[in-house]
């Protein structure tokens, strides 16, 4: 299991009860990622047939990433990978049922007894962006206010309310006070997506087709984009339901760009969160499997909720799938 030791769960205590429960040697702590590489080899390695991640949607995509990459350097298959809820957004955990794990020892034995006994599997497709697997990524106000609650978290930690730091309240803060009054006065970039795969095809209302397939090198969407983010899974952290319909099709991704304005996001804050907003001139849907995004100017870039800086121009593609611990599958036999 590799936990990340900076994640908002992860306490001493929680290290330690781990470590009691796992085999002697089985558990990893990591504190920067330039550790994953030299991690995943050792798990490759030893041949584990499930590798566990305990933290949040940035400590799988690290690990996913660096073990994926070390088996397939050497030819070897891929295990099959869980995670405990152990970090702040956890889109993961609203997929596959992962309970909360940061509880006390006992809590804790039950969460990796699911996970290593109990827990059926799926298959789970990838976005893979700057070479790196993640569930989703995007450009635009979703990154920007990851950018601004890593400044809320790190203002509240330094004062009364540091336990408030890593969570919700500090979303909600960097939300009201910075991402959305900066979206009233800024320019909103010229967003142009390249068909780069397969036949790409528009969603419209409750998932219906729209329109003829764009083929391999049309463009998919030209004009003002708020945010222009792709993912295989319905959630971002805390239970947005941000691409309802990523679970619709195995073999794409879902493309969302989207111009809703600050004051609709408001207004319609409820059936946004829960996935039901549908506004075809505010809101454009489409699966994909590889497409280049270019944005102008350049804009805030983000994989697995974490931010990756400004960037002009990304190719996204979808990956082979990974075999992945699910509590809502049926039990292994």
């Amino acid at each position: 299991m590799v936990v990340n030791g900076n994640a908002k769960s992860v306490t001493a205590e929680v290290i330690e009860t781990l470590d009691q429960i796992l085999d002697t040697g089985d558990l990893f702590v990591s504190r920067r990622v330039e550790e994953s590489e030299g991690i995943a080899r050792i798990l490759v390695d030893r041949g584990y047939g499930t590798i566990l991640t305990g933290g949040g949607d940035g400590t799988f995509t690290v690990v996913v990433t660096a073990v994926v990459n070390e088996a397939k350097r050497r030819g070897l298959p891929l295990p099959r990978f869980g995670l405990l809820r152990l970090g702040t957004g956890n889109s993961l955990a609203w997929v596959l049922g992962a309970s909360g794990g940061a509880g006390a020892k006992p809590g804790l034995a039950v969460d990796l007894q699911r996970l290593r006994a109990e827990a059926g599997s799926r298959n789970l497709r990838l976005v893979e962006a700057e070479d790196i697997l993640s569930p989703f990524c995007g450009f635009g106000i979703d990154a920007v206010m990851l950018r601004d609650y890593n400044a809320v978290k790190s203002a509240l930690a330094r004062g009364p309310l540091k336990r408030l730091a890593p969570g919700p309240v500090a979303y909600a803060v960097a939300a009201t006070t910075r991402t959305i009054p900066s979206y009233l006065v800024r320019r909103t970039p010229h967003c142009r997506i390249i068909n780069e795969g397969n036949d790409a095809i528009r969603v419209g209302e409750k998932g219906a087709m729209l329109g003829a397939p764009i083929k391999k090198g049309g463009v998919i969407y030209e004009g003002p984009a708020k945010i222009a983010a792709l993912s295989t899974i319905p959630y971002y952290g805390f239970g947005f339901r941000m691409f309802p319909y990523a679970d619709d099709r195995q073999d794409r991704m879902q493309l969302r760009v989207s111009v809703v304005s600050p004051f609709t996001f408001v207004r319609n804050f409820s059936s946004i969160w829960s996935g039901e907003y549908d506004d075809l001139e505010t809101v454009f849907d489409y699966f994909v499997d590889e497409v280049t995004i270019e944005m102008d100017p350049m804009t805030s870039f983000q994989i697995g909720g974490d931010v990756r800086g400004e960037r002009s121009r990304v190719r996204v593609r979808l990956t082979e799938p990974i075999r992945i611990v699910d509590f809502y599958a049926p039990p292994r036999g």
